[in-house]
């Protein structure tokens, strides 16, 4: 079975991240998976629009630790943070407008995924959070977004405490732009998805590149320096 299904629906490309046993853990290979599928999309003339999900109950619970733990090698390591911080940059980069329907839990890597997204849409019932640091680790590569996202004392109250908030606070937070149902969630994603594919692609594609150029000035170094808080911290022991 994919670890990623892809389906369009007119204009909107879904993609859902299918490893509902793991609550959508990323390993390497859904990681792999979703970076190129969203390069796809981005490059696709027919796609408007993108909607990104989760199957089952959650949206992503982050990176899969039992993956991690055979990434002592820091070769395999470095790779490994490479991939994770491409991931999160191609959100940005590609020109298509991209919708996070965070269906479930999304935490650490899962909840930088959420937020990554240009509109976020999340279930009522639905959890958010960086636990990290609860865990002997850093929030490295997801960091940089949130930092952007929000302010600083709420970015450095979800990366210190590690506590998850719920989908009122995200909204308070402008980390979501919309709250609904679980049981809505992936219809009205679909319905906010449709509106923006229906907008003119130039003016959306010149949109989202201006608005990334001058919101996010210096997120690539952001990363960059995720990345090299990774290495760093595979050198401690926990």
């Amino acid at each position: 079975m994919s670890s990623l299904l892809v389906e369009d629906r007119g204009a909107v490309r879904i993609l859902t991240m299918n490893r509902p046993e793991k609550r959508n853990a990323l390993n390497t290979e859904l990681t792999s998976a979703l970076l190129e599928a969203l390069r796809a999309a981005g490059a696709d003339e027919a796609v408007g629009a993108i909607v990104l999900t989760g199957a089952g109950q959650a949206f992503c619970a982050g990176a899969d630790l039992a993956e991690f733990k055979d990434l002592r090698d820091a070769t395999a390591g470095d790779e490994r943070a490479e991939l994770t911080m491409n991931l999160h940059l191609v959100f940005s980069r590609i020109s298509k407008p991209i919708v996070t329907a965070v269906n479930g839990a999304a935490m650490g890597g899962g909840a930088g995924l959420a937020i990554a997204g240009d509109l976020a849409v999340m279930a009522e019932d639905a959890k958010l959070g960086y636990p990290e640091a609860r865990h002997g680790i850093v929030a490295a590569i997801v960091m940089a977004n949130l930092v952007r996202q929000v302010g600083r004392k709420a970015a450095f109250e979800l990366v210190a405490l590690g506590e998850p908030i719920d989908a009122a606070r995200a909204m308070e937070l402008g980390m979501v732009n919309f709250v609904f149902s679980a049981k809505d969630l992936l219809a009205e994603s679909l319905k906010i998805a449709e509106k923006l594919a229906a907008v003119s692609r130039p003016a959306m594609t010149e949109t989202k590149r201006l608005f990334y150029e001058v919101a996010e000035l210096g997120l690539e170094v952001a990363l960059t320096r995720g990345r090299e808080t990774n290495r760093r911290m595979r050198t401690f022991k926990t």
